[in-house]
């Protein structure tokens, strides 16, 4: 297969897990859902090459998921996914490592305004896909809140309020910015403290270094105003000020109540950050 090719087979693959996983965690809570049929694995991956090696590890994975119990159907269509996408990439890999478990949003999109607010917007509506296929962490895409809130859970002003909103951030700040994300907005365990700090401090900076050697950083911290160079990781996330990016609207039960965002801005793409606080 070719190398478009082989990014299609994966993202198909991707796809399905994604389904079946998520059928899986309605029928573990008890709703009825349908469970996608196995598709076909393509004639390409007998060929030769990591691709195609990973496709035959997925389908090879995926038919021996079992279908019951529901906990473990879930369970096992979960870890096999996210297995899939760290075996994707080392960046994928960095980024489940730092953010798989808190409440993020993790989406880069490509540069096409002058004003990359517009793309920001973009990634926030889910409007374009990761220009290297490159792993997306987003919650949120399915949930039945956008059809009230577009961009939930974000709920963003025009491009050019975003100036208004936020403020620059110094490389080093904005690695810390990112790894501070690893924590929980009630979290008894910030990053600070925790043996693995230098290792995730280590897993944000590969992550900020896919835009390029001279990116600019970007934050809705307040903070960040005085102190472009603010070190959020020693800070902690808890009791971070901010200007709102977010929906107030208490919807499915959820009410979102704290955020932290960075965005990175280079020649061809942009990234955005953000974790969120809800209960």
């Amino acid at each position: 297969m070719s190398t478009a090719d082989d990014r299609i087979a994966l993202d198909l693959l991707d796809a399905h897990l994604e389904d079946l996983w998520r059928a899986a965690g309605e029928l573990q809570r008890g709703n009825r859902a349908v469970v996608p049929e196995v598709p076909r694995e393509p004639a390409g991956a007998t060929a030769d090459g990591a691709a195609a090696e990973l496709l035959r590890w997925g389908y090879a994975e995926l038919a021996r998921i079992p279908r019951s119990p529901a906990d473990v159907f879930a369970r096992s269509a979960g870890n096999t996914l996210m297995e899939l996408r760290r075996r994707r990439s080392p960046w994928n890999a960095a980024a489940l490592r730092l953010l798989e478990d808190p409440y993020v949003f993790l989406a880069t999109g490509p540069r096409r305004h002058d004003d990359w607010a517009e793309d920001v917007l973009a990634l926030m509506h889910r409007e374009v896909p990761d220009p290297r296929g490159w792993l997306r962490i987003d919650s949120d895409r399915t949930n039945n809140a956008r059809h009230a809130v577009p961009a939930y859970p974000f709920e963003p002003p025009p491009a050019a309020g975003f100036r208004d909103r936020l403020h620059e951030l110094e490389p080093a700040g904005a690695v810390t910015a990112l790894a501070v994300m690893a924590e929980e907005w009630e979290d008894d365990r910030p990053v600070r403290s925790r043996p693995e700090r230098d290792a995730l401090l280590a897993d944000a900076r590969f992550l900020l270094d896919r835009y390029g050697p001279a990116p600019q950083f970007w934050t809705n911290a307040r903070d960040a105003a005085s102190d472009p160079a603010r070190d959020f990781v020693q800070a902690g996330l808890k009791g971070t000020r901010v200007h709102g990016f977010i929906t107030g609207e208490y919807i499915n039960g959820i009410d979102l109540f704290e955020e932290l965002g960075l965005i990175a801005v280079s020649g061809d793409e942009v990234g955005v950050f953000w974790s969120f606080g809800a209960y």
